[in-house]
This record gives structure tokens, C-alpha cells and sequence, in this order.
């Protein structure tokens, strides 16, 4: 299993350059942020800054979307930037949440998110595509490498996901609803003649470590509350009876009212009081090392690839370090100098 961190691009982005680095040194290998370019800074121009003062780590967002970006913008960006540091950059996307929400569009359709997700990168992998009546291409980019890992989670988008995504990405860490998502996922990846095992696996949520329990529910709670956004939509389309999603995911936002973008994302956020504490302790990990080890490897013998850390909390710091020296080493595969 690796290990990524996911940030918010809060200025000053010197900060978030050095959260970056030092999840690098403490193992970690991907730095993910958020991309809403209202409610944040622009994470793609701190994205240079990042790789600049890293050696290894893959940098991308956990989510950008089809909506505010031209596609072939978005392209040329990971192009350029791997041109100048070595094919370092990895495309999440999604089918937008905030970054649209704030300007009062809508998320796209599976349709666009699918056409887009070909188009970013067919261009950022140096190979011509069709879009708008064209045939284009980067005539500058040579080498270039980018994946595209898919952020779902009702049916119809888990199957997009499987059918054409590098990546998947699960943004809760409940154990139930990640095995079915997998599932899914990799059933579609079968019906549409690929290796499922091609789909790499990513689930990502708050992870918190420490002992004042009460305190560290109340630090992620917001993240209940982003995650509903999401399940309201899927409630919309499909219901909750129809046996489309598991109850487990749609049961907590029947007490979802009004929800505040200027709070998303945020630790205390005032419209998250709905979120109970079972679903912190499900869709979160919070506690010892110990207690995240053991989450940790259910996940990865469900065959998750990769875990990432939201690190919207007040033990930024402490629980990267908690991380790197206890709990990275006893996940990772364990590799010995004499047999």
C-alpha cells in the first residue's frame, strides 16, 4: 500500500509546499489537493512550487472536474509540468462538487466527465485527439505520462470508472461501502474487456492520530458533511430502497438541511451537526497507531493501492509524523537484507 496526503491550497502556499515536503519525508509518495479556485488558491501554480522542493512525490488534485477548466488547458498543464519535472503529475477527476456548486452550475454529466477524461489524456500522454470538430495535438510534448483516476460513488459512475479509468478514487474509508465500490468497479472493468487489476485503488479520508476522541470526531466532522453532498445527489437519482447503494452510505443525510460552501472543507463547520459520530468512526480513521494500522490493512486485503490522508484538522503535523514513524513502516510490504 502507498500513502498520499491531501491538502487544501490555503494561502500562504509556502505552507502547503511545506506540508508537501515533509509528508516526502515521511514517506508518503503522492500529494494530493483540493481544486476550487474560489474557495482556495490555485493549486496548479502551487503545484510547480511543490515539485520544485521534492524529489519523488506524484502531485495532482483530489478533485478537479470537466466544468471549469478547458480540457485541453488542463492537458497542456500536466504536459508542461512533467516536461519540467519528470512525469510527476496524476489526474484526479471528478464530476465537480464545489468548484462548480460556488458559481451556481452543476456537476457534469457522466458523459462530459467520460469525454473529458479521454481528451485530458490522450493530449497529456503526447497522442492526437477529436474534440470540437478537430483533430489536436501538442506538438511540444514528447515523453509525457498521466493518469486519470476517477472519483465515484453511485452506480453509474463507479461503472464509468471501471470502464475507462486509470485509478479509482473512494473518498470514505468504510470498510463495507469500499468492498462494495471496489466491486463495482472492477466487475465493470471486466464486462468492458479490461484487467481489473489495471484500476488502481485509492481510498481517501481524514485520518487523525491521538487520543482525545470526542475532540478528533469534532476536527473531521465537515468531512460527513462533504461526502453527503455527494450521496444527496446519488438519493436523488436512485432513491433509498431500490437496493442501488448500500443503506450504510444514504442512512445519515436524512438529517441533512442546508449546507454552506464558504464552510466546505473546513474543521467546525456549522452544517455538519448532522453527522453523527458512527459515521465519523466508519468513514474516518481516528485514534493510536494501532487503531489505524489495523483500518489500514482491512483495506489493503481488499486490495486498496493507495491510502489518502485529508489533513483538514489541527494535528497536521503530528499525525504526518505518527505516519512516517509507525505507521507507513508496519503497512508496507516488509522487505528483509538476509533469508
Amino acid at each position: 500500500m502507498k500513502f498520499g496526503v491531501v491538502l487544501q491550497t490555503n494561502p500562504p502556499a509556502s505552507r502547503v509546499v511545506e506540508l508537501a515536503k515533509k509528508a516526502e519525508n515521511q514517506g508518503f509518495q503522492y500529494v494530493w489537493t483540493f481544486d476550487s479556485h474560489l474557495l482556495w488558491e490555485e493549486p496548479y501554480v502551487i503545484y510547480s512550487a511543490i515539485l520544485a522542493e521534492t524529489r519523488k512525490v506524484m502531485v495532482g488534485p483530489m478533485v478537479t472536474n470537466p466544468a471549469t477548466r478547458d480540457w485541453t488547458v488542463t492537458a497542456s498543464v500536466y504536459a508542461t509540468l512533467n516536461e519540467m519535472f519528470g512525469n510527476r503529475t496524476i489526474c484526479g477527476i471528478g464530476r465537480g462538487d464545489s468548484a462548480v456548486r460556488v458559481t451556481n452550475g452543476a456537476p457534469a454529466t457522466l458523459a462530459t466527465l467520460r469525454d473529458s477524461i479521454h481528451v485530458i489524456r490522450e493530449l497529456a500522454n503526447g497522442r492526437e485527439v477529436e474534440y470540437k470538430g478537430a483533430t489536436l495535438r501538442f506538438p511540444w510534448c514528447q515523453g509525457s505520462e498521466l493518469d486519470v483516476w476517477v472519483a465515484a460513488y453511485g452506480p453509474k459512475a463507479l461503472a464509468l470508472t471501471g470502464e475507462v479509468g486509470d485509478g479509482f478514487i473512494l473518498q470514505l474509508a468504510d470498510p463495507d461501502i469500499t468492498a462494495w465500490s471496489i466491486k463495482a468497479v472492477k466487475d465493470a472493468a471486466s464486462a468492458a474487456g479490461r484487467d481489473p487489476d489495471s484500476v488502481k485503488i485509492c481510498v481517501a479520508a481524514p485520518a487523525y492520530v491521538g487520543t482525545d476522541v470526542a475532540h478528533m470526531r469534532d476536527q473531521v466532522r465537515w468531512f460527513g458533511g462533504m461526502v453527503g453532498n455527494h450521496v444527496a445527489d446519488i438519493v436523488d437519482r436512485y432513491g433509498t430502497n431500490g437496493g442501488a447503494v448500500p443503506q450504510a452510505l444514504t442512512d445519515y443525510i436524512k438529517g441533512r438541511q442546508a449546507y454552506d460552501y464558504n464552510e466546505h472543507g473546513r474543521a467546525g463547520n456549522s452544517h455538519t451537526t448532522f453527522v453523527p459520530d458512527d459515521i465519523i468512526d466508519r468513514f474516518c480513521i481516528l485514534g493510536t497507531p494501532a487503531q489505524h494500522i489495523a483500518r489500514l490493512q482491512e483495506l489493503k486485503a481488499m486490495g486498496v493501492d493507495q491510502f489518502a490522508i485529508y489533513l483538514q484538522h489541527d494535528g497536521k503535523d503530528s499525525t504526518l509524523e505518527a505516519y512516517g514513524e509507525h505507521i507507513i513502516p508496519a503497512v508496507a510490504e516488509r522487505v528483509i537484507a538476509k533469508s
